[in-house]
């Protein structure tokens, strides 16, 4: 089966999050399944980029209203990820580091989608499945089965998964000439609200739509940033299937990321290492439990809540733990985690931005790792984690909830927690705080978590039987 992925952001070439992850493992453990699997997302400037070879396989053009752009699709040419990887470069668009936050998104992403669906009409054959991700390649389906110089793909099946339904793209109708020439009847499958909302074309159009997670799937009927009508009446073509993560690249018996590589026999070893390099660079206590957040310092994972959270636990438990944060987002709550570094020394310390090594060596090195998150479709922090014995402490919500059992329940590995507050942040920093002095327990659970498979190869097993079951 020829499987082709729309997506933003495909590791390492690019990443803002989890899609990134998700981008860049799907496709290889479906192509080691025997299919051939492909990306195109667009040529963002990078130094994956510029460090490999590419060779030019298409050129085009098209209109966007009254704009005239020519594009250009590149292909790398080793195959060093894996699978096909494809990039679309339109000048003026796409040159700029940065995957997403610019003023001018909408006209960005939008000319993605037409230069994808473009490309792929002038194919010489019809691919198997376009399998396109979050809002981002929205467009794409609708395109395919109502612009008039597409329809002829009209019958390729097209699967949708949802990894951030907060997210949707809308725009105003203002902006409709920016669709190709399609059939006006159609113009409801654009439309939610009264604006053009590319996440709810794509929910409409496509044949299947998946999440992440069993459970953020049924949280959508609920929770959906407005669209839990639309989830409702597509329930029947919705299903959640849990992320996996690339055992390859986190494996801490090989990870070069690490200080020390460890396995699932010498773990306590080998994170005692990891973690006295973190406690040296940081200015912690070794001896003391050390709690780690690693993520966007946004609302959705309650990031605003880590500073009260902190000064709480280290002055009502005694400081008998350390904090190290590394992540970047909401500039307000920057700003308290910078400033807080004077005032709690020897018990916290923080970076700011994003830092691929240092991520791998906190999750190597930390005995436990926060995850407060509001809103978790999938969530892959925690299998990180886990991969690497370190306890995560989350929130039971989405994907967490999917994916870690409490220490209090039979064959339990973490600690779960009801609700997005200060107060049940801290009374589970307690109970791992009162863990970590069972030092037996500790590395009995340690095994356990270490030996949790969360790996591709199951989950890219189900994307394949579900599109079967549309082919």
């Amino acid at each position: 089966m020829e499987i082709l992925h729309v997506t933003a952001e495909c590791y390492p070439y690019a990443k803002a999050g989890g899609l990134g992850d998700v981008a860049g493992a799907l496709p290889k453990y479906q192509t080691e399944l025997g299919h051939v699997a492909k990306v195109v997302m667009p040529m963002h400037r990078t130094k994956f980029l510029l460090d490999n070879v590419w060779d030019t396989v298409h050129k085009g053009f098209f209109n966007m209203g009254n704009f005239y752009f020519d594009y250009t699709i590149i292909k790398e040419a080793t195959n060093k990820l894996g699978f096909d990887l494809y990039c679309v470069d339109i000048f003026g668009l796409f040159n700029r580091e940065k995957v997403y936050g610019y003023d001018d998104d909408t006209e960005r992403y939008t000319a993605f989608n037409i230069a994808v669906t473009d490309w792929v009409s002038k194919w010489n054959h019809r691919p198997g499945v376009v399998h396109v991700h979050d809002h981002h390649a929205g467009l794409v389906p609708f395109m395919m089965q109502n612009c008039f110089a597409y329809r002829h793909l009209a019958a390729v099946p097209v699967v949708l998964t949802i990894h951030n339904a907060q997210y949707q793209g809308q725009f105003g109708w203002d902006k409709q000439q920016y669709i190709p020439a399609y059939d006006t009847w159609q113009w409801g499958k654009l439309d939610w609200n009264n604006t053009i909302n590319p996440l709810a074309s794509a929910i409409k159009c496509a044949m299947k739509v998946t999440t992440v997670s069993p459970s953020y799937m049924d949280e959508l009927k609920n929770t959906a940033a407005g669209l839990e009508a639309l989830f409702e009446y597509e329930k029947g073509k919705c299903t959640g299937i849990l992320n996996g993560i690339d055992n390859d690249v986190w494996n801490p018996e090989t990870d070069t990321y690490i200080l020390d590589n460890f396995s699932i026999k010498d773990a306590d070893k080998g994170k005692a290492l990891n973690k006295k390099k973190l406690c040296d660079d940081f200015g912690l206590d070794i001896k003391k439990p050390l709690f780690a957040f690693i993520g966007r310092l946004v609302g959705e994972k309650a990031a605003e809540l880590l500073p009260q959270a902190i000064y709480d636990s280290v002055y009502h438990i005694n400081g008998r733990m350390n904090f190290l944060i590394l992540g970047s987002g909401d500039p307000n709550v920057e700003h308290q985690l910078e400033n807080m570094r004077s005032s709690l020394v020897g018990f916290y310390n923080s970076t700011i931005g994003y830092n691929e090594k240092l991520s791998h060596q906190m999750y190597a090195g930390a005995d436990f790792l926060l995850m407060p998150s509001r809103v978790e479709p999938c969530g892959l922090n925690q299998m990180y984690a886990l991969r690497y014995g370190t306890m995560p402490i989350v929130r039971s919500t989405g994907g967490l909830k999917d994916t870690v059992i409490d220490i209090g329940d039979s064959g339990g590995y973490g600690i779960r927690f009801n609700q997005a507050t200060v107060g049940d942040i801290t009374f589970s920093i307690y109970r791992a705080v009162e863990l970590y002095e069972d030092k037996k327990r500790m590395t009995q659970l340690r095994k356990r978590m270490i030996g949790i498979d969360n790996g591709w190869e199951v989950s890219a097993g189900r994307y394949i039987e579900l599109y079967r079951s549309i082919s």
